[in-house]
């Protein structure tokens, strides 16, 4: 990867200019969320799976909805209850009513672009495994055939992070599929108030004709985008210091479980994206750290003293990110 890039300097500007013009169409609905925004659209041009996490109301539908407005790709909603079936996101085969008929395909939710999953942590395990097949594999299999997910699939989950009653946990295996787990807080009080006032003028969460925004690319338009963004180029230490990163949380004293090897993997093709949405087309250790506690918050587990203690998965991580000397 390192020496020379694999993509021009004009492709690259090129696709910075529409990475800022779809954080301008976003940051016209989506108001407060900036940095949660920027690592969901770093993960999606990453080709990446995100796991939104936030209390109700902090804008996690608003944000999947608006994006497949503005990138004019498919938006399918799912929600998430303990008696949902596999074969309710995945499609089922249907008989025929003529005599003599056969079966044919009848595909489910999960036959679309940008897929939300509304508190994935309420469905049981069967039904997070036929998930983490198509998160994995961008297929599904029914009844022994196997079907390919759109180009532009990606699953975009949502969780509370405060009520747990009725709720699965979700296994390391499918934390694992997830390429950042992005965490949208409480609004400052001027946003708050900026959120009235959109509210006065005309907009409502549930109409998406109210949004006001524009479409800045299709299907093919992410496909390019993500192209570029594969081209962006990683110098040999760069490679060497996320190595480091990654395998350091996995003798942390604070951490009881470190981030798998398809984290030093997602790190870098994040690291990537946010090169591309800043015009470049190199990673320098900014990237790297601006993105790690997003790709590495969920792959990691801190040990239980520090975490009756108060100790966050993102604390332990700015340890270990203090610990690590980047390149020069």
């Amino acid at each position: 990867m390192g020496g020379t890039p694999t993509v021009t300097s004009g492709e690259v500007a090129t696709q910075a200019q529409v990475t800022r013009a779809i954080l301008e169409q976003l940051g016209r609905v989506v108001l407060g969320q900036q940095a949660a925004v920027r690592d969901a659209i770093a993960a999606f041009i990453a080709r990446g799976h995100i796991l939104l996490e936030g209390v109700p109301g902090t804008a996690k539908t608003l944000l999947v909805r608006t994006l497949s407005q503005i990138m004019g790709l498919e938006f399918r909603r799912i929600q998430f209850t303990p008696d949902l079936m596999p074969s309710d996101i995945t499609g089922v085969s249907v008989l025929s009513g003529q005599p003599g008929g056969s079966f044919s395909f009848r595909p489910g939710p999960l036959f679309g672009d940008l897929i939300l999953g509304d508190e994935i942590n309420r469905a049981p395990a069967k039904t997070q495994a036929a998930l983490l097949e198509a998160m994995q594999e961008r297929s599904v299999t029914v009844d022994g055939t196997t079907h390919s997910l759109s180009p532009s699939f990606t699953v975009f989950a949502t969780q509370n992070p405060i009520e747990f009653e009725g709720t699965y946990p979700l296994p390391e295996a499918e934390l694992d599929r997830f390429l950042v787990k992005v965490v949208l807080s409480y609004p400052e009080a001027a946003v708050e108030r900026g959120i009235l006032e959109r509210v006065l003028s005309g907009f409502e969460a549930d109409d998406p004709g109210s949004y006001g925004v524009t479409p800045v690319i299709d299907a093919a338009g992410v496909a390019e985008l993500r192209r570029v963004s594969r081209g962006i180029r990683v110098e040999r230490s760069l490679i060497e210091y996320i190595t480091a990163l990654v395998r350091a949380t996995r003798d942390a004293p604070a951490l009881t479980l470190g981030a798998s090897p398809r984290a030093t993997v997602a790190l870098l093709k994040v690291a990537q994206a946010s090169a591309l949405m800043d015009g470049r087309d190199y990673v320098i250790p900014d990237d790297v750290k601006a993105l790690a506690n997003a790709v590495l918050r969920h792959r990691v587990a801190v040990a239980p003293e520090l975490d009756l203690e108060g100790v966050t998965a993102d604390a332990a991580l700015r340890t270990v990110l203090d610990r690590i000397e980047a390149p020069r």
